[in-house]
């Protein structure tokens, strides 16, 4: 695919540094300030500088906010039976429709791992688009790491709670994972090492496992062992399980509200 992409910051470069890696596809970046772009990648400064109906994907990587000013000069690019995408949190389908018209939409909600090329994003496609636009932009969106199509923005309101917002929660968790193994004596590079490392591998066991969380969890536990008197304190009266709960619950009601 053809694909233009309207701003080039923090994730949009990252996206566009992965799908680069990846091959198969060509980019044309339109943004005033992008610098250090991938070799092979294009680069404009303003949206007179494209030829019309060049492009399969226009895709939008600016603010919410400028959306309304700056998309309507950039949708002459876009070919007969193309699609928008938009990774601008927040902005609906519908915020979406009223600047370029009766078009192609898939909304996408990724998480900041695309840097690294694990993202977790949600995408939400509109009923103008074609099964097989869908497919192939969920396929480009797993070049990030991984996509998953929803039905509704409601789902992608809830999947941006878990996933979307979902690093800024491990980062605190992590944070505070850290200065409690500090505070046993270790110093911070030990602390942060065995942390991580203690994070990353527990994560990639369950994923191999075919026991559930709990079983697992079960199977690490011996009775009246340090692991029991640890989670005997992590599990006090239900308090992690009630801030986790909120935790979404508030993210998810802040999605809506945005919407």
């Amino acid at each position: 695919m053809n694909i233009l992409l309207i701003g080039c910051g923090k994730m949009g470069g990252a996206m566009l540094r992965q799908w680069v890696n990846h091959g198969g596809n060509s980019f044309t970046v339109a943004d005033p300030a992008a610098s250090d772009l991938p070799a092979g990648v294009a680069h404009v400064s303003k949206a007179t500088d494209l030829p019309a109906q060049e492009f399969d994907v226009v895709l939008i990587a600016i603010k919410p906010q400028m959306i309304a000013d700056v998309l309507p000069a950039y949708t002459h690019a876009l070919k007969d039976g193309g699609i928008f995408v938009s990774i601008a949190a927040g902005t609906s389908v519908a915020s979406l429709e009223k600047v370029v018209g009766d078009a192609a939409i898939a909304r996408v909600m990724p998480n900041m791992a695309a840097l690294v090329g694990m993202g977790v994003s949600g995408l939400y496609a509109n009923d103008r688009c074609t099964p097989q636009q869908t497919r192939d932009i969920v396929a480009l969106i797993d070049q990030t790491g991984t996509c998953i199509a929803v039905q509704s923005e409601d789902q992608i309101d809830r999947l941006t709670a878990v996933s979307g917002s979902g690093p800024g929660y491990v980062f605190e968790i992590l944070r505070n994972y850290v200065a409690a193994a500090e505070a046993l004596g270790f110093d911070h590079e030990t602390a942060r090492t065995l942390v991580f490392d203690t994070v990353t591998g527990t994560v990639e066991a369950a994923r191999q496992s075919d026991l559930s969380l709990e079983e697992l969890r079960n199977s690490v536990t011996s009775k009246n062992g340090t692991t029991q008197a640890g989670l005997g304190a992590l599990m006090h009266d239900g308090t992690l399980e009630a801030l986790l709960h909120g935790t979404l619950q508030a993210a998810y009601a802040r999605a809506q509200e945005l919407r």
